[in-house]
């Protein structure tokens, strides 16, 4: 019965698993787990906002929370997220910026056109904020978890904020495998680049496939500090756990 029930759920898109058998899928089960080893940060900052990234500011009640989008269209929506908004770009230096606004406003970009679709965009100029400015000067406490998702300029989102990256413990991008948006970085890129900076892929979860032939074409990266204390420990397991999990799977210690 609960198999019959299993591939019908599969045939209508629907997906049933165990809690905790397998990778974790949704923001909110990764802030979860980080939350469950101790993190509890001072700000969240949420850099490409939209209509809010779900998952991120039930986890974190008492942190301050930092809103940054460049479109005005969201404006009613920032304010009812909370905490504070800024309309405006993120990116490594301040100043004013073109965006391609486009009709879905989440795919607006600052970066390139946007391949595959022929939808008319719509060009529009921003204001551009330095995420460390904002940080000081509205006096912002850490340690700070910082996500972006801005279509191909998060790693100029994170040159922004090099003077609090020491104080971060967490860094959600979005990342793609295909050059969606003309001149993006890839994943390899953004791996590469936030290696450079101290930083190391710690999870994964969301994604989408692309239409055209089925391929992963986007994925969310939570990226922690490679010295930090997510990664203090690099065993597998503890003994007694390692011999757990093998005797699950039909194999006895010394057999």
């Amino acid at each position: 019965m609960l198999r019959r029930l299993r591939s019908f759920l599969r045939w209508r898109g629907i997906e049933v698993r165990r809690a905790g058998s397998g990778p974790r899928r949704s923001l909110g089960e990764v802030l979860d787990h980080l939350a469950g080893l101790g993190l509890r940060p001072g700000t969240v900052v949420d850099v490409g906002v939209a209509l809010g990234t779900a998952g991120l500011y039930d986890r974190f009640r008492g942190a301050r929370l930092l809103l940054v989008e460049p479109l005005r269209e969201y404006e009613a929506k920032l304010r009812e997220l909370g905490g504070e908004y800024v309309l405006a770009a993120a990116g490594a230096h301040a100043g004013e910026i073109e965006i391609n606004v486009h009709p879905v406003g989440a795919l607006s970009t600052v970066v390139g056109e946007r391949r595959g679709d022929d939808i008319a965009v719509e060009r529009r100029t921003v204001p551009v904020v330095r995420v460390d400015d904002l940080v000081r000067e509205r006096g912002l406490p850490g340690p700070y978890v910082l996500k972006a998702d801005v279509e191909g300029h998060e790693l100029a989102v994170v040159e922004g904020a090099e003077g609090i990256l020491d104080a971060t413990e967490v860094v959600l991008l979005e990342v793609s495998l295909f050059q969606l948006v003309e001149g993006a970085p890839l994943l390899h890129d953004v791996v590469a680049a936030m290696k450079d900076r101290g930083f190391v892929a710690y999870d994964v979860y969301n994604g989408h496939l692309r239409p055209a032939d089925g391929a992963l074409a986007q994925l969310d990266v939570a990226f922690v500090r490679e010295d930090g204390r997510f990664r203090v420990h690099q065993d597998y397991a503890t003994p007694a756990q390692a011999a757990a999990l093998y005797r699950s799977w039909g194999y006895e210690h010394g057999g």
